[in-house]
């Protein structure tokens, strides 16, 4: 009994999937057509010729001009940020020559240093990473 219920609804797929299909593409094209002539409905609109300056817009002219004066204050010089790119660069280079100090020790003459090269390496890794993006964020524009 149930090969034949199979069999029946086998039959009579084809036949709702073309009506499925033929619904569904009307339906889209009503959808499409609808969007259409809400487009074409709707008036465009055009840009003022004069500006008007009314209260609100002094007010965000005052603020802009304070936010602006306030980066200028907290600003830092191009000389400051070389000397900060300086600083960075003597920790980093420092750091590298202690790695390498360790790695020496431990590859020549057997130290048990495994450690702390590894925490050197990892903190001269950081602050390449730090001096760079500094650097980066800093001059890159020139």
């Amino acid at each position: 009994m149930p090969v034949t219920i199979l069999l029946r609804s086998r039959e009579k797929m084809p036949q709702v999937t073309k009506k499925l299909f033929k619904m569904s593409i009307l339906h889209f094209a009503a959808i499409v057509l609808a969007g259409l002539m809400g487009m074409l409905s709707v008036l465009p609109a055009y840009a003022e010729d004069t500006i008007q300056q009314g209260d609100s817009a002094q007010i965000l002219q005052a603020f802009n001009r304070q936010h602006r004066e306030a980066e200028h204050a907290k600003s830092i010089t191009d000389k400051d940020k070389q000397r900060i790119m300086f600083l960075l660069g003597v920790v980093l280079i420092t750091l590298v020559l202690i790695t390498g100090g360790l790695g020496i020790a431990m590859g020549l003459y057997g130290k048990q240093v495994f450690v702390a090269h590894m925490v050197f390496a990892a903190l001269s890794v950081t602050m390449a990473i730090v001096h760079a993006i500094v650097g980066v964020v800093w001059f890159y524009p020139f």
